[in-house]
């Protein structure tokens, strides 16, 4: 399979995930974004267009493994979730499949008391 295959298949997948998945200001969307080296994720109230709350691995001396790594951004993200009074979100894989570094960053955000 070539890469340009791969971007597309992935671009429809994100355009068929967000078709269906908005962000309102009951339940905010977390949108998360997987590089081949850092994890980030952001809490987005689609009805105003505003990032509520941001978590991300660049920058930081994080070590483990990559899933390690994913696992601390849940946390924070579910921390900033908490300093900004949203307890309740819609989960955005961005495309992606719900296996590896997407699986442990939502449920170490959920082991810390966000809901979705």
């Amino acid at each position: 399979m070539s890469e340009i295959n791969k971007i597309q298949n992935l671009a429809a997948r994100k355009r068929r995930v967000r078709a269906t998945v908005k962000g309102t200001s009951e339940r905010p969307r977390l949108s998360v974004f997987v590089s081949n080296i850092h994890i980030s994720a952001q809490i987005i109230d689609d009805t105003i267009s505003k990032t509520l709350a941001a978590a991300t691995s660049v920058g930081k001396k994080l070590t483990g493994t990559k899933t390690d790594i994913a696992k601390a951004v849940g946390t924070d993200i579910a921390k900033a979730a908490k300093k900004a009074k949203v307890t309740q979100v819609v989960f955005d894989r961005n495309g992606r499949k719900y296996t590896g570094r997407i699986k442990a960053l939502a449920e170490a955000a959920r082991e810390e008391g966000l809901q979705f």
